[in-house]
């Protein structure tokens, strides 16, 4: 072959790859890059809350990058779980790609680019970086009102109005009404509609709700479990450190308190399996739920969960304490109703 000939196969194949580069990522597929300063290597974790990706997915980093492509038909909401256990919503959208770039140093100056979505998200992370949570709440309200078809809308929706110890659930019901009226496809929506009124019933001062579940060994337990004693029922899983840490610190409580109060776990889990072994290696003197249906579980919308590492605390009586506190606020708060 003439090297006139190879030099003309040579270009049509670089115009050939300089094509299929320019037309991004293929309709039904949405790829995740990233590249991260002060992290060479280590793994991701990426779940769904509204579906649009079943299970949890591991994604590996190496040199400091990252790549990852899933399904996607439509639009969804994305959590990335970065090495230090923080995450970081991502909106896909079949055929695009969104690129993270972060300072492990400095993940408050992420950003995210993409899709527009993605980009609105990483203008008001931007916006709010100084405020104060009051401030940023109303924020996130003008946000909502401005922005009522964006994926952006329902994530704070949830992060400011229903995952937090005391909700405003009128404020609530009525940006949920705002959005469902523009989005009424979107999963995640629907189930806040449910969500509400499943907090209002587990809201402060309310009492415990009814409810029968088998356990990981197939036992059956009810609200009868958790009656006569301090109570406390909390979401966790395999990938959640926040959620691990209240489990950590319950278990050692239980140490210092023995029987002298009830504990219910619930995994969301996607995987049975993944949820017992890593009970074989951490055993739990609890009962713990794994329904295998993540944010879906029955259980969990029954007390009316709201997030990977949710929780209620209920006096002896079955009247609910408190609800959604972080690790030490759970802690005094238990240790206040055993005194």
């Amino acid at each position: 072959m003439s090297s006139i000939k190879i030099l003309r196969r040579l270009l049509l194949c670089s115009s050939l790859l300089l094509y299929l580069s320019s037309c991004g990522t293929r309709e039904g597929r949405f790829r995740l890059e990233g590249r991260l300063l002060n992290i060479n290597q280590g793994q991701c974790y990426l779940y769904s809350p509204d579906n649009i990706l079943q299970g949890i997915d591991t994604i590996k980093i190496e040199g400091g990058r990252f790549a990852h492509e899933i399904d996607c038909e439509g639009k969804g909401t994305l959590m990335l779980v970065f090495p230090n256990f923080s995450e970081q919503p991502i909106f896909a959208e079949s055929g695009t790609t969104a690129t993270v770039k972060a300072d492990a140093s400095h993940m408050k100056e992420m950003t995210v680019q993409g899709n527009d979505d993605n980009k609105l998200m990483t203008q008001f992370r931007q916006q709010t970086a100084e405020m104060s949570p009051p401030d940023v709440a109303k924020a996130a309200e003008d946000f909502i009102n401005d922005h009522p078809k964006s994926l952006v809308s329902v994530f704070l929706l949830s992060k400011y109005f229903l995952q937090t110890p005391n909700p405003d659930f009128d404020k609530a019901a009525q940006l949920v009404d705002k959005l469902h009226k523009s989005q009424p496809n979107i999963p995640w929506l629907n189930r806040f509609i449910q969500s509400v009124d499943g907090m209002r019933d587990t809201q402060s001062g309310r009492f415990m709700p009814s409810f029968t579940a088998s356990d990981i060994h197939g036992r059956r337990i009810d609200n009868g479990l958790l009656k006569g004693k301090p109570a406390v029922v909390y979401v966790w899983s395999t990938w959640n450190y926040d959620s691990q840490d209240t489990q950590r610190r319950l278990r050692r409580l239980q140490k210092d308190h023995p029987g002298q109060f009830a504990v219910l776990g619930i995994s969301i889990d996607a995987s049975r399996k993944e949820c017992s072994d890593y009970l074989r290696r951490d055993s739990l003197p609890w009962p713990v739920v794994c329904e295998e249906r993540m944010f879906e579980s029955q259980l969990y919308r029954t007390f009316g969960m709201q997030k990977a590492s949710d929780n209620i605390l209920f006096d002896k009586s079955g009247r609910i304490e408190a609800r959604g506190l972080s690790t030490s606020e759970l802690q005094k708060e238990l240790e206040k109703l055993l005194k």
